[in-house]
């Protein structure tokens, strides 16, 4: 089923876009808002994801879903009122230390799976949000 939902949206359909390294690394997440993110175990080990409810900067509205999320650090700080804006973000192919990393601590278990490393950085708490998932979608809303 997976397979089947990549082919279908690894083009722009719908509002679907199945986003690449470089597509993600080019979206413009400085100040861009972080409106809510929900984490989805609701079928753990076939549905790991993430997602994040965004409001870029020129006000148009996506959301940012991480699938098949193997690992995830959300160091988020609360207790400040005000939006959460994004002060940056970036992936990395499986090559980066961390997803290397990850490989040797499931002592090759998912070796055999492309994964990329994700990070966002806020503005308003100074989180850090680490996530390695096998692909991103960004979805118009």
């Amino acid at each position: 089923m997976k397979d089947m939902l990549s082919s279908l949206f690894s083009k722009k359909e719908n509002g679907i876009e199945k986003l690449t390294i470089e597509k993600f690394n080019d979206l413009e997440w400085h100040d861009a808002i972080i409106e809510n993110i929900v984490i989805d175990r609701s079928n753990p080990g076939k549905k790991d994801q993430i997602e994040f409810f965004i409001t870029w900067y020129d006000m148009t509205k996506s959301i940012i879903c991480f699938n098949d999320v193997r690992w995830a650090d959300l160091n988020m700080n609360f207790g400040v009122i005000a939006l959460e804006s994004i002060y940056s973000a970036f992936a990395e192919n499986r090559e980066c230390e961390q997803v290397k990393e990850y490989y040797q601590k499931t002592q090759g278990f998912f070796n055999n799976i492309d994964l990329n490393y994700y990070e966002i950085e806020t503005n308003s708490t100074g989180s850090e949000i680490k996530i390695i998932a096998e692909e991103v979608l960004q979805i118009n809303r």
